[in-house]
C-alpha cells in the first residue's frame, strides 16, 4: 500500500476542514503535509487522525500543520440543543469547563445558561 493511500483519512480530513495551503508530497517512502489550520483545535484533529493511522509516533509521515488563530483554541457555531456543558466537553473532554468558555464570551453571553443557536463562541486555550 502506498503511504498516501495508508493517509489518505488524514488528506480528506484536511480538506473538509479547509485547510490553507495545504500540500502533499511523497518521496522515499514517507508522506509530507503541511498547511495552515484556523485553530489548534482543527490540527489536534488533524495529529489524533494521523496517530490513529500510523501510531504514536509515526515514520512515514512527516506534518507541518501551523495554526491562524492562536488567540483561540476553536471557534464554535451553537447548535439548537447544546449547552455550554455540552460545548465543553466536546472541546476539553470535560463539561465542568463550560465556566471558561462562558467567562471567555461574556461580551455575548449574560448568563451561562442561556445560549441561543447560531451564536459564534471562543473557545478559549486552557
Amino acid at each position: 500500500m502506498a503511504v498516501k493511500d495508508k493517509y489518505q483519512p488524514v488528506l480528506d480530513l484536511g480538506t473538509s476542514l479547509n485547510i490553507q495551503n495545504g500540500d502533499v508530497k511523497e518521496e522515499d517512502g514517507k508522506l509530507k503535509v503541511w498547511g495552515t489550520a484556523k485553530t489548534q483545535y482543527e490540527k489536534n484533529l488533524l495529529w489524533d487522525k494521523i496517530k490513529e493511522i500510523g501510531g504514536e509516533k509515526p515514520s512515514d509521515i512527516m506534518a507541518d500543520i501551523k495554526v491562524e488563530d492562536t488567540t483561540v483554541y476553536a471557534r464554535h457555531t451553537v447548535k439548537s440543543g447544546e449547552t455550554l456543558g455540552k460545548i465543553a466537553k466536546h472541546y476539553y473532554g470535560n463539561a465542568a469547563k463550560y465556566q471558561a468558555i462562558f467567562e471567555a464570551n461574556t461580551d455575548i453571553l449574560k448568563n451561562p445558561d442561556l445560549i441561543h443557536p447560531g451564536q459564534e463562541l471562543a473557545i478559549p486555550n486552557l
